[in-house]
């Protein structure tokens, strides 16, 4: 779908919507460009974007293979930049994943988006209040859409540094009705996985954007796309250490389970020795043999049954002292 198409002179945008067909005769002045907006693009309308922009064959191919790692092209008559945008789903408590294609020549950019995630209207508004920023050309549109996406990542590290927070704390917690939060750990740890894999490739296509030898990037906006580098690389660092510390989450988690395991073993050993006692005079004197010792004794039964509390006691407190019981 085709979201806008506008043609751009001097930092403003001229009235109207642009049709495809109307691209190539609209390039006339050098100081125009044309912005083109496309959400999931059928077949039909990828044919028509060439045709009127005139992309290499590969480019096209670029838009139509989905789930590529972000990166940077550079072609003879255009510069690509994929991204991933992300959502933070409450409900779920999932990240969702998008993909967002920027092409960038002289005089046009055109914006992809693929996935429902990050929906990219107020670009454009908040960009056509920048008029210092269109002036510069369509190097511009790439800056605000990678800010945009690049923004859109810091809600989601905090709705994730929420999620981390609330499993420390059920790690460590003592109460017997917390449920072991070892399957949201590793779903935590996949998502995180997977927006390290989103964010870490980024990197290098912004830090081309920045250098001298960008094609097609105006040199005043290299300042700008520098300083979506920096949210970048803040962004990443937060990403390894949640990483580092989900790693240490789950090795104290096991840890945990390890020692309420090894408690449990003592307990039940513990009380195993301690029946063991009565359990074996009950079993020597529980044999139906007619000649044993102190078997008509009439003090047997309360003797033998003071032994087995005394040995019992002791032994009892001597776990308690131990910490086994």
């Amino acid at each position: 779908m085709i979201v806008d198409c506008a043609l751009y002179k001097e930092g403003q945008r001229v009235p109207g919507r642009l049709d495809l067909t109307e691209v190539s005769g609209s390039l006339d002045d050098p100081s125009s460009f044309v912005w083109l907006g496309l959400a999931e693009p059928t077949p039909a309308e990828l044919d028509a974007v060439q045709r009127a922009f005139n992309l290499h064959e590969l480019v096209v191919e670029d838009i139509v293979e989905s789930h590529q790692r972000p990166k940077l092209e550079v072609y003879d008559e255009a510069l690509v930049v994929m991204l991933k945008s992300v959502r933070y789903d409450e409900d779920r408590e999932e990240v969702e994943f998008g993909e967002i294609q920027v092409f960038l020549g002289d005089q046009y950019a055109v914006v992809v988006r693929e996935g429902r995630p990050l929906p990219l209207t107020g670009v454009r508004r908040r960009l056509e209040q920048r008029p210092d920023l269109l002036e510069l050309g369509p190097s511009s549109v790439v800056y605000a859409v990678l800010d945009h996406v690049v923004d859109a990542y810091l809600p989601a590290l905090s709705e994730i540094s929420k999620d981390l927070e609330e499993v420390e704390l059920a790690v460590f917690s003592d109460d017997p009705e917390v449920d072991n939060p070892v399957e949201r750990i590793y779903k935590l740890k996949r998502e995180v996985t997977r927006f390290y894999g989103a964010l870490f490739p980024l990197l290098s296509p912004l830090t081309d954007l920045t250098s001298r030898n960008a094609p097609f990037v105006n040199p005043e906006m290299r300042k700008y796309f520098r300083d979506v580098l920096d949210h970048a690389t803040r962004a990443m660092e937060q990403i390894v250490s949640f990483r580092d510390s989900l790693t240490a989450i789950l090795d104290a988690n096991l840890t945990r389970v390890t020692i309420r395991q090894n408690e449990d073993m003592r307990k039940i050993s513990a009380w195993v020795a301690i029946a063991a006692v009565p359990t074996t005079l009950g079993a020597v004197w529980g044999m139906n043999f007619e000649h044993m010792p102190e078997l008509m004794w009439e003090w047997s039964y309360p003797v033998v049954l003071g032994f087995i509390a005394v040995v019992c006691s002791f032994m009892y407190w001597r776990f308690r002292k131990a910490g086994w019981l």
